[in-house]
């Protein structure tokens, strides 16, 4: 990591983490690349956090594990393996929808099994990693994992891995990288502020991360119509 993150990353709001620790928590972070589960987990380091770096266990797409150079962002901690939704399927990940509802009911019971275990959820909410560099839309379905009772919310927003990791490169490049945590969130908060409405609930979420990024990456979420 250090011959990689050059120059050394800059990180905020670090403080915000001993509110969460040993809690039910789910981090929510925008993507940008198959690098970004391993810099939050070396950032985490980093900054005086390895416990809970070491409880962290990410949501991965099947994309993740269909080439051998992305599947170095799954070897550091542990993963549950989610099928691609249907709005951001691609060659890579086909499934009959039916199938798809019943693996991703399967990993949202793992993954609330992991978080009574003590393990926290690291979610990109976007369901894949933007081409652009601008935040696309938070996926309702991801708002499912927040239903344990206790559960927090941990917004992070990254900025620089889209350089890191390119969509289209083979290879890891030293770039500048950010990592701006934000105040986390009771779950049970924003069930009660939108009662039955997921979309609305990750669309919150979304804003909030947003607001941590450099302003040409906030795309959806930079709107005020958002």
């Amino acid at each position: 990591a250090p011959r990689v993150l050059q120059p050394e990353p800059v990180i905020h709001g670090t403080h915000y983490l001993d509110a969460v620790d040993n809690k039910p928590l789910v981090i929510f972070a925008n993507h940008l690349s198959y690098s970004d589960a391993n810099v939050v987990e070396i950032l985490l380091r980093t900054v005086g956090a390895p416990a809970l770096a070491d409880r962290l266990t990410a949501i991965a797409g099947p994309k993740v594990y269909s080439d051998l150079m992305r599947r170095f962002s799954s070897l550091c901690f542990g993963t549950i393996k989610v099928p691609q939704s249907s709005e951001r399927s691609s060659e890579d990940a086909v499934m009959h929808p039916r199938d798809v509802a019943r693996a991703a009911r399967r990993a949202i019971e793992i993954a609330h099994e992991r978080l009574s275990l003590g393990e926290a959820l690291l979610i990109f909410g976007e369901g894949s990693r933007s081409r652009s560099g601008q935040m696309q839309p938070f996926l309702p379905g991801t708002a499912r994992y927040l239903d344990m009772p206790g559960t927090w919310v941990l917004p992070i927003g990254i900025a620089g891995t889209d350089k890191l990791f390119p969509i289209n490169g083979r290879g890891l490049h030293p770039v500048p990288i950010t990592m701006s945590i934000g105040q986390p969130i009771l779950a049970a908060e924003l069930r009660e502020r939108f009662p039955r409405d997921r979309r609305l609930i990750v669309d919150c979420i979304g804003r909030t991360v947003a607001a941590l990024l450099p302003a040409e990456y906030r795309g959806v979420y930079g709107k005020r119509e958002s």
